[in-house]
Parts: structure tokens; sequence; C-alpha cells
């Protein structure tokens, strides 16, 4: 479970900085970007990237994979799914399901 959570932890870390949201924004619009291409929509230097990218790494956000002299970076959208899952999931089926009960206690006072 620490493990788990230790992943968690990474995960929200590196969503809580805007720039890195912005860098996954990108990935998920175009994956399999190499650093160059990653620092053209970007107003920082390439060495501020980098270190946002290992980051994101990190938490397992971002894979990336050499190809000959240049790495490309892939949005890894697993660890959000998860995060999304355990976090968000639960709350909202609590909500949709006391909709669903105030639905049933409104259409049983109009049958009476």
């Amino acid at each position: 479970m620490d493990e788990a959570k230790d992943a968690a932890d990474a995960v929200f870390r590196a969503l809580a900085d805007p720039t890195r949201r912005a860098l996954l924004d990108t990935l998920f619009a175009r994956s399999g970007l190499t650093l160059t291409e990653l620092c053209a929509g970007m107003d920082m230097s390439r060495q501020a990237v980098t270190k946002h990218l290992a980051v994101l790494e990190a938490a397992n956000l971002v894979a990336s994979v050499r190809r000959g002299r240049e790495k490309l970076h892939y949005l890894n959208p697993v660890p959000i799914h998860e995060i999304g899952e355990r976090w968000i999931s639960k709350y909202e089926r609590a909500r949709l399901s006391a909709l669903s009960d105030l639905k049933k206690a409104l259409e049983s006072e109009n049958d009476e």
C-alpha cells in the first residue's frame, strides 16, 4: 500500500504545477515529441523543461524512448486514470446514488 500511496503522491505533486500540466496537454495533443519540440511551445529554457519532464517521468506520467540521438516523450495516461478511479469516481458514485434516491422518493410521492 505504501508503494501505491507514494505513486499517487508523485502524480499529485507532478499535476500541481501548471507548467507540467501544460506539457501533459501538449503530449496529449501530439505524443512522441522531442525536447526541442516541447520547448517550442514553452516560454522557458531547455533546462527548465528538462527538469519538469524529469518530475513527470518520475511520476510515470511521461515515458521516453530513445530514437537515435533523439529522445521521444509520450504521455502515459494510466496514472491519471488511476487517480480518477480512486479519488473522483467514488465521490461521483455517491452523488449519483443520492440523485437516484431523490428521484425515486419524488416519484413515489407523485404515485400517492
